[in-house]
């Protein structure tokens, strides 16, 4: 993991939901125009800076989008957390696509931003050309989807960056079980805002009510969104310790799917952070594939 760097690489974009929220996104631009764009989508509580790296890395040769879903970093609260599910997020990403002036991209997706990979190329079926699932399949874990729920919102305010830093290794510890002081710093860094000198945690608190309010019982079968990456080149990452993407469902995509591509990240959980060697060869080798 590296410090987040300065917004050189970047231009930071803002647009209008149909609901009049102001939403952000990164764009990257590509140092050689002409190939397909990446849009970026961060996991439940998290924001576009997770996929720093992967952007900076992936513009030498493709424009990237990476979005901030309303809630999370630079975009706007919703006063009803209501509207925090995946229906309405799917509505905010293709008012971000239309605002950057793109028809056609690969999604790239990390956890809940799979899941709308899925839903967008279900509803959608000329988006994607390509689509990257980042620890995350058509069924979830319930043992993961608990852990997420009781915690989610739930965050004690902190006072300086080495709080910060410890009350994301008390959260996301078991996932990344040899980062070391600084990594848990950067990935800090990736997670809070400086508010007058305090860091405050870039996610709105209505989220975890969002989910804490969903109807209890079981998860809706998402299989029927997977299908609709059968014609699509998908490349799917899961972290070996992860409690939210099981082997059993990772092997069952497999067989639903005989193309797909497939990369186990040794010790790491949910979700893998993208800058392990072996994801970068991976996304690297899947996307020179690719238009």
């Amino acid at each position: 993991m590296g410090a987040p760097l300065s917004g050189t690489a970047w231009i930071d974009r803002y647009f209008t939901s149909a609901d009049g929220l102001r939403l952000h996104y990164r764009d990257y631009p590509a140092a050689e125009p002409g190939r397909l764009p990446v849009l970026c989508l961060p996991g439940l509580t998290r924001n576009c800076r997770d996929f720093e790296g992967s952007a900076l890395r992936i513009q030498g040769t493709r424009r990237v989008l990476s979005a901030d879903l309303r809630g999370r970093g630079r975009s706007q609260y919703d006063p009803n957390f209501l509207n925090y599910h995946p229906g309405t997020y799917v509505g905010d990403l293709a008012r971000l696509l239309a605002d950057a002036g793109v028809e056609k991209v690969i999604l790239f997706g990390t956890s809940l931003g799979g899941i709308l990979s899925m839903l967008i190329a279900a509803g959608t079926p000329q988006v994607p050309a390509g689509v990257i699932l980042n620890d995350i399949g058509p069924e979830v874990a319930p043992e993961g989807l608990q852990r997420i729920a009781s915690y989610v919102g739930r965050h004690a305010p902190v006072r300086n960056w080495a709080e910060a830093a410890a009350q994301m290794r008390s959260m996301y510890g078991v996932a990344m079980p040899d980062a070391s002081d600084a990594d848990w710093l950067a990935f800090a860094q990736r997670s809070y805002t400086e508010v007058n000198g305090v860091p405050v945690l870039d996610v709105d608190p209505g989220v975890g009510e969002a989910v804490r309010a969903a109807p209890a019982g079981a998860a809706p079968d998402l299989w029927p969104l997977y299908a609709a990456l059968k014609p699509v080149p998908t490349l799917a990452i899961r972290g070996e310790l992860s409690d939210v993407l099981s082997v059993a469902t990772f092997d069952r995509m497999q067989r639903e799917k005989p193309d797909l591509r497939r990369l186990t990240v040794a010790r790491r959980g949910h979700p893998p952070l993208l800058d392990e060697p072996e994801c970068v060869t991976a996304i690297d080798g899947f996307l020179a594939e690719l238009p």
